[in-house]
């Protein structure tokens, strides 16, 4: 079970970029839930996925010697819908706050990557995709009012 949970629905297990494939589906995961409820109950399902998330990251690093392995995903669905929740409802910027999100999430910039490199355990697994998923849909905010005060959009 815990397997199913940390890979969620072992998408991280699939062989070529677990991150990206576990970001993916937490996003359409994400849009069909706020397709029937609000983004407030969106929030409270990632405030306890989270919470659950680092207890049992903690578990399986202890049982398996590995910190952060590939195959968990859970912290990319986190991330992400933190990022979906923030973002506004429109399809670019929808677009637009994955495809940060991931960038983030692999790049590592600023505090991101300090709590992946000092942060230990449950919570530097899932705190690093956190931040990550706030930066993405901060920065795809800025960059949609920019396009919309360009007369771009």
């Amino acid at each position: 079970m815990r397997e199913l949970f940390l890979t969620f629905f072992y998408s991280g297990l699939l062989p070529k970029a677990p991150g990206t494939w576990g970001t993916l589906l937490g996003a359409a995961v994400a849009l069909a839930l706020l397709a029937f409820m609000p983004k407030s109950t969106l929030f409270l399902l990632t405030l306890l996925i989270t919470v659950v998330a680092i207890n049992e990251i903690e578990k399986e690093e202890r049982e398996s010697g590995i910190h952060d392995a590939s195959k968990i995903v859970i912290d990319e669905v986190a991330g992400i819908w933190i990022a979906l929740i923030i973002a506004s409802d429109n399809y670019l910027q929808i677009l637009l706050t994955v495809v940060l999100f991931r960038v983030y999430d692999i790049w590592k910039p600023s505090i991101i990557g300090r709590i992946d490199r000092e942060v230990k355990g449950g919570l530097g697994v899932m705190g690093d995709d956190i931040i990550a998923g706030i930066f993405a849909a901060l920065t795809a905010l800025v960059i949609n009012g920019a396009l919309l005060k360009l007369n771009i959009l």
